[in-house]
């Protein structure tokens, strides 16, 4: 096993019907703008943790809200959950700037994320 020190859940991607008010509400709880505003994704960082609005029913669209673990090496971790009984839903792929995204489903059928930043 790796070192958890830099691992943890450190982003979540919410699924929203209407971005732009979606976006009212999260940046008057959050109480800071968005750092990344575009038609597909409002992204937020707070406290060290990534809050995204992600248009439902669009390509990163979820039935609920996603929480992404980071790891180093996204292959091999998928690699592990899926031998451990997970289920590969959407495999490691760019979403931009280097960064790798993959969700899979626990035995019980709840989506779960992995994120690799290079």
């Amino acid at each position: 096993m790796t070192d958890a020190s830099n691992q943890g859940i450190k982003t979540v991607l919410h699924p929203v019907s209407d971005l732009a008010a979606a976006k009212q509400v999260y940046t008057a709880l959050l109480g800071v703008p968005p750092q990344t505003d575009s038609s597909y994704y409002v992204g937020y960082e707070v406290a060290g943790q990534q809050i995204g609005l992600v248009p439902a029913g669009g390509p990163q669209s979820t039935p609920g809200p996603v929480a992404y673990w980071h790891v180093p090496d996204i292959e091999a971790r998928l690699a592990a959950v899926t031998a451990a009984g997970g289920t590969v839903k959407e495999a490691a792929h760019d979403v931009g700037g280097g960064r790798l995204v993959a969700t899979f489903t626990d035995p019980d059928g709840n989506l779960l994320g992995l994120l690799q930043d290079r």
